[in-house]
């Protein structure tokens, strides 16, 4: 039939050195070309060897670049894991927020 969409298999390896990519913000985001575009940033903590107090910086952690329908499902994977997150914080699943705190 016309109409009928064939499924197929997606295999999925295992990949130890794929990056582990942590970030604080999403500040910047456009499209170029039919590609979405968005930076991802992180607040570092930066001593002060003298003892004075601490600074920080922002800086990139990554720059994500995908298919308008890679960013659709990546939009529904983070709006499926913000529903379960929000369903284990009502049942005392999650773990507490802690505040943020410098030293």
């Amino acid at each position: 039939m016309p109409n009928e969409t064939v499924a197929t298999a997606v295999v999925f390896r295992n990949d130890a050195s794929a990056p582990l990519i942590y970030f604080d913000t999403a500040p910047a985001f456009g499209v170029m070309g039919g590609v979405i575009e968005i930076e991802l940033t992180a607040r570092t903590l930066l001593p002060n060897f003298s003892g004075g107090p601490l600074s920080t910086e922002i800086i990139p952690t990554a720059r994500l670049r995908c298919s308008p329908g890679s960013a659709a499902q990546l939009v529904e994977a983070l709006s499926k894991a913000l529903e379960l997150l929000k369903q284990l914080q009502s049942t005392g699943t999650a773990a507490a927020a802690v505040g943020d705190k410098l030293n």
